[in-house]
């Protein structure tokens, strides 16, 4: 039993140390920092110190506008993104699934294949195609007889909605794929013989076998969600953007940080965010986890 124990802390130290530099320690770090503010000393010629200031970075965030205009944005995102990319992702995984699916391993590739795509090069891709003058795709628009402007206040959320779907819509596709593929054929084939069709079989069988993997899909999309950072600042280097430096909570931070130079009001709206992130999860986890029991 000790050789056990002894094998197991082994095998688990390196994890808890690289769990413990990368994560624990810059979290403790954002914390002290948000609790401190930089002052000028004198007439502000001297250098700058910090100066502990409580909670006072917190209550500034807070207090700031375009810090809680960033949680409605990611609200709006959230509402039109996540049930898009669940069930979109969902949907295709089932078709792939059935039996009447063809080439499927060629289109599992070509629908993973913009995930492989780094997420900046993909915003700079989206910004080129709905950049007026540049894009074919604004020129064939306009040709028919169809104008939108992708960076327009009512066009922006939309378009970075696009962007992050083309993303990520394969990417939870193969785990939903995968997840199917894992459930044992002999009950589908049962299923079948019942009468039961395929739409009937996806809805009663396949869905229910594969609950775990859809609740993983959806947490990870929503603290994701929760992070929308790339695709606005790309997109916020557009003519005539809607988007601002401060669209979303991670852009005020980055906007505090590196424009204005104030870290520790940068800290408090990422920490902020993260407990934000959190008790969302908790909040999933929770609903779904007793409604599995009920289930």
């Amino acid at each position: 039993m000790k050789a056990r124990t002894r094998a197991a802390a082994i095998l688990l130290t390196p994890f808890y140390v690289l769990f413990t530099a990368v994560m624990l320690v810059p979290i403790g770090y954002a914390v002290w920092l948000s609790l401190f503010t930089e002052k000028q000393s004198g007439l502000g010629f001297g250098g700058s110190e910090s100066v502990f200031s409580g909670l006072d970075n917190y209550a500034a965030a807070l207090g700031d506008r375009a810090f809680r205009d960033g949680f409605g944005v990611l609200l709006g995102y959230c509402v039109i993104y996540i049930p898009l990319m669940v069930c979109g992702a969902l949907a295709l995984a089932l078709l792939l699934d059935s039996a009447l699916a063809r080439a499927k391993r060629f289109f599992q590739l070509a629908l993973f294949l913009p995930h492989a795509v780094p997420g900046i090069i993909a915003a700079l891709i989206w910004v080129y195609l709905y950049t007026p003058g540049l894009s074919p795709v604004v020129s064939a628009m306009h040709s028919g007889g169809i104008g939108f402007n992708f960076f327009s206040s009512s066009g922006a959320l939309p378009s970075i909605v696009n962007i992050a779907l083309w993303e990520w819509l394969g990417y939870n596709m193969v785990i939903f794929y995968a997840a199917l593929q894992a459930i044992d054929r002999s009950v589908l084939e049962a299923a079948t013989v019942d009468g039961a069709g395929g739409w009937r079989t996806a809805v009663s069988i396949k869905l229910p076998l594969i609950r775990a993997s859809v609740v993983m899909v959806a947490l990870f999309t929503i603290i994701g969600s929760l992070q929308l950072f790339t695709e606005p600042l790309i997109l916020n280097s557009g003519s005539g953007s809607a988007v601002s430096s401060t669209w979303t909570p991670n852009m005020y931070a980055y906007t505090a940080a590196f424009s204005r130079n104030d870290y520790g009001l940068a800290a408090s709206a990422s920490v902020l965010l993260a407990l934000t992130a959190a008790l969302l999860s908790f909040l999933v986890t929770r609903f779904t986890g007793r409604k599995g029991k009920n289930a």
